[in-house]
């Protein structure tokens, strides 16, 4: 073709082809900014990330995920750049090609706190437009932390299009954040930030207005002391609720050992030591039914505490009645020697339940309907903790209702009141006695099944509450349910609000204390039995 053409065409074409050969081709701006990762330079790799980030690209959220995870890797000789993928496969960053191997002089590209945050804001903004609803939520949360003000007009976009409403709240938030730190904003816009974040109300929020710069208009300075005043008064109140919150969750564990030892301390005066271990019997057989669930039939997993429940409570039972007929029934009217007896057969059923299961911790798992947590206002609740404060309430309500309605529970409250009378009218003491500490034992059991959702299950689980058990009965009245409660949901909140005051151990030395000088102006407790034999 080329001779068909005049000498002098036929010169300019072949020096035009020459030209094209010798040149490199010309790489278009995606392909450009992703080499940028190769310079192993901050700002490079900063404006890399930007352009990357805002190119539409197919490939942008793979790369810029890889950045943050240390998958992204850059030989510095080549300028190539390879993303290494979560199934151990690699690509090219610029082409998305798979390759064989990444070549052994390449190393992951380096980021600083400064770029970090930029990466945040960056996923944040490709993933804002995202299908999913709780991934939108979740990117507006990302950029507000990061306000990098080059989210903000995909910010803006997403929150044009925005139909759900708690993704809207958090786009909102996400673009006050960015306006907050924009330096060119308005100083309208900038007030209407501040309001924004101070609706907000948490720890993030006051963060960021802490954090404001000192060139910021008067009124905006004025604004955001206000709004930091109020998040703290209102975080203050919340903190509150979170501690009262944890003392009715460790209130609700007190009661759940003490209520078993209120029952058998009450009705028989039997100090029993022993009592902790039949939480940990409890809590061991939890252990075995979840092992032979997992075994044999995985697909009950999630029934295996309402299978351990009843299991626990014959098993700690069981032995309960034993203990009584083999032990405590010729010990009756001599405390210090029950004491004494009790605490020593403490020390055998720990040995045994190491010798049989081993002394370290063993795992209990949590069903999904206890896994988790969820918001209330600013704090935190989660479910086991929830669900054990309910199945606290129901153990506490059933009992009571036993003791009323029931012919035991009437031979109990009979006994407790005055065992000669009772005894001279025709009542089996004894088997009021044995089937009282089955009871409370097997109540014990079933504390073990709500305790090992919460605590390590070892054989000294048991000796971790029953001091705190004898403490809550004393304090609230011997041998009163209502007084356990009471005495229960007290020292576990005064507990809570001294923890953060005086640190832990401290916190229970001061109950301790406080307990002593309450029982020496009232040694029967908060609610103190009546009966011809306690006023005799």
């Amino acid at each position: 073709m080329l001779a068909n053409l005049p000498a002098r065409l036929r010169t300019l074409a072949l020096s035009l082809f020459l030209i094209a050969f010798a040149l490199p081709a010309v790489a278009g701006p995606f392909e450009d900014a992703v080499a940028k990762f190769a310079n192993d330079d901050f700002s490079d790799t900063d404006a890399a990330i930007g352009v990357v980030a805002s190119s539409g690209n197919p490939l942008a959220f793979p790369i810029i995920s890889a950045l943050k995870d240390g998958r992204l890797m850059a030989d510095a000789d080549s300028k190539k750049v390879y993303v290494n993928g979560t199934d151990g496969k690699s690509v090219d960053a610029a082409t998305g090609e798979a390759v064989a191997s990444v070549p052994a002089s390449a190393s992951a590209v380096r980021l600083n706190n400064r770029l970090r945050r930029t990466v945040d804001a960056a996923l944040g903004g490709l993933t804002l437009l995202s299908p999913d609803v709780a991934t939108r939520i979740q990117a507006a949360q990302s950029v507000f932390k990061s306000h990098e003000e080059s989210a903000l007009p995909v910010v803006e976009s997403a929150l044009a299009k925005e139909t759900n409403k708690t993704a809207k709240t958090a786009l909102g938030e996400a673009r006050a954040a960015i306006i907050l730190y924009k330096a060119d904003a308005s100083e309208v816009d900038k007030l209407e930030a501040v309001a924004t974040i101070k609706a907000r109300g948490d720890q993030d929020a006051m963060a960021l207005l802490t954090g404001m710069g000192s060139d910021q208009p008067a009124s905006v300075k004025t604004g955001a002391a206000s709004a930091i005043a109020s998040i703290q008064n209102s975080l203050a109140v919340w903190s509150t609720v979170q501690n009262a919150w944890y003392g009715l969750s460790l209130g609700s564990v007190l009661l759940l050992a003490a209520i078993g030892l209120a029952i058998t301390f009450g009705v028989m005066g039997v100090i029993n030591m022993a009592h902790g271990e039949m939480v940990m019997i409890g809590a061991y057989t939890t252990f075995v039914v979840q092992e032979v669930i997992r075994t044999r039939y995985p697909g009950l997993f999630d029934y295996s505490l309402l299978i351990a429940v009843p299991l626990a409570f014959l098993v700690a039972g069981a032995i309960g009645v034993l203990i009584e007929r083999s032990i405590i029934r010729f010990l009756y009217g001599r405390p210090l020697e029950t004491l004494l007896a009790t605490w020593g057969l403490s020390l055998v059923l720990q040995q045994a339940v190491r010798t049989v299961f081993g002394p370290t911790n063993r795992e209990v798992g949590n069903p999904s309907w206890m896994s988790g947590a969820f918001e209330l206002g600013q704090i935190t609740i989660t479910y086991n903790r929830l669900w054990i404060l309910v199945f606290t309430l129901a153990v506490f309500g059933i009992l009571l209702a036993m003791l009323r309605y029931t012919a035991l529970g009437l031979e109990m409250r009979a006994v407790t009141q005055n065992r000669r009378m009772a005894a001279s009218m025709g009542i089996a003491t004894s088997r009021v006695d044995a089937l009282t500490f089955g009871l409370g034992s097997g109540i014990a059991g079933i504390a073990g099944v709500a305790l090992s959702q919460i605590d390590n299950v070892s054989p000294n689980l048991g000796q971790s509450y029953i001091i705190d058990s004898f403490m809550v009965v004393v304090f609230g009245g011997v041998g009163n349910l209502w007084g356990t409660l009471v005495g229960a949901f007290t020292l576990g909140i005064a507990n809570k609000f001294l923890e953060p005051v005086a640190g832990a151990v401290l916190g229970k030395i001061a109950i301790l204390v406080l307990i002593i000088l309450f029982i020496q102006k009232r040694p029967r407790g908060l609610f103190a039995l009546k009966g011809r034999a306690v006023e005799a």
